[in-house]
């Protein structure tokens, strides 16, 4: 299969324009599709993510790679002013539809549009997996938020049962790409998920990397046995 055809897929070197192209082709099925993917799911894992930012009324908080705004308008019910960032036109234009009322921007998590220390907060749900560059990014992020400011990143992650993993391996090996086709505007873009989530470092080996990249009392849970996981962290 070519990576990337008719900007259908990106590959894992995440080539910027690859993956903007790639999430444009899924934006107009792209929640619906999430939420078949993992069964109900995303829904309570957006909710773990506010409440692990721990937000005040009045705050303010970066959503990084917030596609359609589905997590940023979930962030705003905490009373904090949410703003969403993402690369991909497609999907901030499927959002904009759907969710008028949510402030979303184009923009790159390498290089995002706003002044040092904006920011209360900042965010990346099932995105850091996309960055070409992941420690850029997070510095990028330490960046944007103010001294003493939290980091909560949502990413799928690694079961912590063996047995677990196995048959979660074998689902996206087997029955995902099989469910994409029947509700995704573009299932080769799947293909390229389930790459990703097999490349994508565990908890431990991301808390490191966070650390590494001006975050202090890095601290992670498991959500759904390790199928998913947050990791928060306090600006420096």
């Amino acid at each position: 299969m070519n990576r990337a055809a008719h900007g259908r897929r990106a590959g894992l070197d995440k080539q910027p324009h690859e993956v903007a192209a790639m999430f444009d082709g899924v934006a107009a099925n792209y929640d619906l599709t999430n939420t078949v993917m993992t069964a109900g799911r995303d829904r309570a894992w957006r909710r773990a993510t506010r409440a692990a930012l721990d937000l005040r009324p009045g705050e303010r908080v970066l959503d990084v790679g917030a596609g359609t705004g589905v997590s940023t308008e979930e962030l705003g019910r905490s009373g904090a002013y949410a703003v969403g960032v993402d690369l991909s036109i497609g999907m901030l234009v499927a959002g904009r539809r759907t969710r008028p009322s949510v402030s979303l921007l184009a923009g790159d998590a390498l290089r995002l549009p706003f002044a040092d220390a904006t920011f209360d907060a900042v965010t990346i749900s099932f995105a850091l997996r996309n960055v070409v560059d992941t420690e850029a990014a997070l510095r990028e992020f330490a960046r944007v938020t103010r001294p003493g400011g939290r980091l909560v990143v949502c990413e799928l992650s690694h079961p912590t049962n063996g047995l677990f993993r196995t048959a979660y391996l074998s689902y996206l090996m087997r029955w995902l790409p099989t469910a994409a086709r029947v509700v995704s505007s573009n299932p080769d873009a799947y293909v390229y998920l389930i790459e990703s989530i097999r490349a994508w470092p565990d908890q431990a080996a991301l808390a490191n990397r966070i650390a590494a990249t001006g975050w202090n009392t890095v601290a992670w849970r498991n959500l759904t046995g390790g199928l998913a996981a947050l990791h928060r962290a306090t600006r420096a």
